[in-house]
Order: C-alpha cells, then structure tokens, then sequence
C-alpha cells in the first residue's frame, strides 16, 4: 500500500506516436508499457503543451508554457534561472536526478546563451567526468544530445561507452568536426546499426537509472529520477536485433486523404508537393516539417518497422527498471509516470515525421500512471492532461506546495479518482519558430480542437467526434460559424486562466 512523500520516477521516451502500445495495438510489442497499463491508469486525452522537443521538456519541469519559461522553440535556451520541479522537490529531501535525454540548451553556444549541450563541449569528456550538476534543480545529471548516430554524441554516455570497453565508440557515430557542407553531404545510416545492442544510449539510459535508483533505495533517501530515453525519434536507426524484429510488410502506415488539404492553411498542401515552395514561413534556422513530405511507401514502412523496433528495444529497458523497483521493494511507493515530448507522423494526412500540423498523431501521447493502492489499476481514463501538469502533480504527492508561477494544475485527485473529477477541461499547444512567419496555437477542449495562426485569416476547426480522422476542416464553414466564435472565445478566456501569479497580493496597495 502507498504511502506519503513517494519515490517518483518519470520515464519518457522521444517523438513517440500514441498508439505505439501493445495494449491498444496488436501490431507492437511492449510488454512493460502494458505492465503498466494493467497495474496503473491509461490516459487516453493526453497533450504536449508544444510538439517541438526543447519547449515541451521545459515544460516539464518548469510547469510553465514555452511562452513563459522562455524555451519557446529549439536552439532556444532554457533560461538557468527559471525555477522548477527539482528545485523543489530538492529542498523538500529528495534526490533529483536525469538521466539520458535533456535537450534544454541549443546544440550551439554564444555569450549569453552558453550551452553545455553543443559541440565541442560535447566531446569534452574531461569535462563531463568532473560535471554531475546541479543542473536545472536536478542534482545529479548523466546526458547525451545524440539521436541514432548523430556527430553530438559525447557527455556522460561517451564515458560510459568507454568504461564498458568500446574505446572506438567515435567509429560508430558520424564524425566531427565536419563544415556544414560536410554534414551535409555524408550520408547517414539507415535502419540497421553496427553498434552492439550492449552500447546502445537506450541501454545506457536504462543502467544509469537503475544505478540512481539503487543508490538512493541503499540511504533511504526518497528520489524523483527522470529516465529521459531518446528514442524512437528519428534518424530510423537501431542496433540488431531490434532493426529486424518487425516486417516492413506487415507495417500499415497512416495515409492522405484526397483532397483534405483543400481547406486547410497553405502549408499543408504545399507539403504534397515535389518542390514546394515555403518562403512566405521560412526562417534562419528551418522549421520543423516544411519540406515535401512526398515519400515512397516502401521506404515509409521501412521506416516504421525500425520505428516499431526502437519503441520495442526501449520497452524492454523500461522493463529492467521497473523490475529494479520490484527487487528493491519499493515499487508500492513508487509514483510511476510514462509518457513522451510529443508524437510522430508516420503517412497519416500524407506527413512524416512532424512540423506545424497540429493533428492528434502530433500532439496527442502516450500517458500512463501507477501508484499503487491510490492511482486505479487497469483503468482507462479520458480526463485531459497535459506534461505542464506533471510538476505541480508531483509537488502534490510529495507534500509541497505549488508556486503560483506554475501555469499547470494538480490532476493528483483526477489521477485517483478513476474519472470521477476533472483537473482541466482544456489542454493549449504552443507552437512558435519565428515571431511573424510561423506562430501558431491550439486549443482542445472535449470534443473540439480549433488553432489559430498568427497574423492569418486562415485557420484550423475540427470535431474530434465527428470526424476523429481529422479530414474536414471546418473553419471556414458557414455551418460552423456561431460554434467557431463560441470556441475563440473560450480560448481567450483559457489563456487568461492560465495566466501565472508568481507573487501573491498582500495588501490593499
């Protein structure tokens, strides 16, 4: 049975499509996820306050929208100053670590926006050896910045690598330095990965948990530990024998719609086209998903079969550590969250990957809990969540207040009441790369989901009910129209809730 001040481990994976569940998907195996499923709740209505992974991770542990903790998009810093999570759940006792994945800082550093995840300083494993933290209120972080074979590998998983005996692990990755021009050009491995299974980050993520979670289970010493897994985000690349476990045949991947692009904003039809053209939206540094999304079938069920894999390969790490928290005994007051940054096309609407296509394949996620004797076991609950209320929830379970600067809300009693009680009847997602070009949000209530864009008369609506597929876009629809001002207004006022009170008022002046 639980009891107060609980351990609390959060586990998330990267970019992962909420269906990849073998409770809800024959096509996929993931034996500890579902584990989960049947020992904690399933939250079918869950939301990223933003589908780009810096902002959303922010988001985390801070409790604050992008808009407000500063990380508004990638190459972004998160601001050190901004309080969070672990800042507090360090005062109160407990031991805060991360590890694998953090994505906080850019992947390049100038005065005033130094960043310790960008290269060289990546590759500077002296560095690394005498840096643990305290980082961002965790007291103790072992990172890395890598996806697949990507040249920002380095930190603390680079050590790791080598103490397990792969001194040339750099042969496994692509090589820096390189000009842009270089990188460019070098092609990237695809789908099978010669890097033992043994050495893999998702192996490495998985240990270094268990070792946090031993040591603190060997003091007593309550913990909150954020296993940070990277993948199955793309490049599709895995080691054997994961690139092979599922039959690119038997994938189904998602598919365009004829003609559902016909009402929707500009962009989304130029991304069927070969060569589109998106000047009007571009920007410095590219955003996200506007290219041609064209793509060849066979390749794209390719892609998901290594998708598959990754998630598989992760499940099966996710399954160590939860056994860990068996054979230590602490399992019964240990609060377990799962869930992802944001989702993951794959050919639904006629999209890969993501961008600024706020469907539910992109915002919606994966999102389980188990507590038990307080959270249902085997439950499958649509109140809607969203990672911004990750923070405050955890300050709830462990008994301390929640700053008025936090913009989430505590689902403690949502999570615990099996349905009965709702923390929020609307969820926001921020989407911002460029202050003008591209700078877009939604708002989803129970049934509806409608997104604005910046200094556009163009726009999204959609009857999540009615039409779950999410192929008629009613914005413009005369029928629509008294509903349409009905939801703007409701947004209007969600955005003025949501506004956050750092300070209380005292006084009558």
């Amino acid at each position: 049975m639980a009891t107060t001040r609980p351990n609390i481990l959060l586990i998330t994976s990267d970019q992962q499509h909420w269906t990849t569940l073998g409770a809800i998907n024959p096509r996929i195996l993931t034996p500890a996820l579902d584990r989960l499923c049947a020992e904690g709740t399933r939250f079918t209505r869950a939301y990223c306050p933003s589908p780009v992974c810096s902002p959303s991770r922010a988001s985390i542990i801070t409790g604050q929208y992008p808009s407000v903790h500063g990380c508004w998009t990638i190459g972004v810093k998160l601001p050190e100053d901004v309080p969070t999570v672990g800042d507090a759940l360090s005062r109160a006792g407990y031991r805060t670590a991360l590890i694998g994945k953090a994505h906080f800082q850019p992947t390049a550093s100038q005065p005033g926006s130094e960043s310790l995840e960008s290269l060289p300083t990546l590759r500077d494993l002296d560095f690394w050896r005498g840096f643990h933290g305290p980082w961002y209120g965790f007291d103790h972080v072992e990172i890395t910045r890598n996806h697949g074979d990507e040249s920002l590998v380095g930190a603390h998983y680079a050590i790791w690598m080598e103490e397990q005996g792969l001194a040339n692990w750099r042969d496994y990755f692509r090589p820096y330095p390189l000009t842009a021009e270089e990188n460019r050009r070098l092609p990237s491995r695809r789908h099978h990965w010669d890097l033992p299974e043994e050495f893999h980050y998702t192996r490495w993520t998985a240990d270094r948990t268990i070792a946090q979670i031993d040591e603190c289970a060997a003091s007593d010493t309550p913990f909150f530990c954020w296993a940070s897994f990277h993948d199955p985000h793309p490049p599709y690349l895995v080691s054997a024998p994961w690139d092979e476990m599922y039959r690119p045949e038997d994938m189904e991947p998602g598919e365009l719609v004829p003609g559902e692009h016909a009402n929707n904003p500009p962009p989304f039809g130029l991304t069927q086209e070969a060569q589109p053209d998106f000047s009007p939206w571009r920007e410095t540094y590219g955003s996200h998903g506007f290219q041609s999304h064209r793509h060849d079938q066979a390749r794209l069920q390719q892609d998901m079969a290594v998708y598959y894999g990754m998630v598989t390969f992760m499940d099966q790490q996710i399954g160590r550590v939860l056994d860990r928290l068996d054979q230590l005994g602490i399992a019964e007051n240990t609060l377990v969250v799962f869930s992802t940054d944001h989702g993951h096309f794959l050919g639904q609407h006629g999209l890969i990957a993501k961008g600024a296509f706020h469907y539910e394949d992109l915002l919606r996620l994966p999102f389980l809990v188990r507590y038990p004797g307080l959270i249902p076991a085997g439950a499958v609950n649509d109140r809607l969540q969203s990672l911004v209320d990750l923070a405050p929830t955890f300050l709830s379970y462990a008994e301390q207040p929640v700053p008025g600067l936090m913009q989430g809300v505590d689902q403690r009693r949502t999570w615990e009441s099996g349905g009965e009680a709702a923390a929020r009847d609307w969820a926001i997602v921020e989407n911002r790369h460029q202050p003008m070009t591209l700078h877009l949000r939604t708002y989803v209530d129970d049934r509806y989901k409608i997104t604005v864009w910046r200094g556009a008369d163009y726009g999204e609506l959609f009857d999540l009910v009615a039409d779950p597929g999410e192929v008629q876009n009613r914005w413009n629809d005369p029928a629509y129209a008294q509903l349409k001002a009905q939801l703007l207004l409701a947004f209007v006022q969600a955005d003025i809730a949501r506004e956050p009170t750092r300070m209380p008022r005292i006084a009558g002046a």
